[in-house]
């Protein structure tokens, strides 16, 4: 998954303003107490990232 595609489903999943603070704001335990910047940063992938997002957020199959 490419940073784009990432960022396009952040923004379908929570608007285009609110996933970005999301992002910078909330820390996810199954990125090693990170958040979606922070995992970026860290060298983790864009599928790590959104898997660990999609289950953080409870989203629907369809957008795994």
């Amino acid at each position: 998954m490419r940073h784009t595609e990432f960022w396009a489903r952040m923004e379908a999943a929570l608007g285009p303003v609110y996933a970005r603070t999301w992002a910078r704001e909330q820390v996810l335990a199954e990125l090693g107490e990170r958040t979606v910047v922070e995992a970026f940063d860290a060298g983790i992938d864009a599928k790590t990232i959104w898997r660990a997002v999609w289950r953080s957020l409870e989203l629907p199959a369809r957008d795994r």
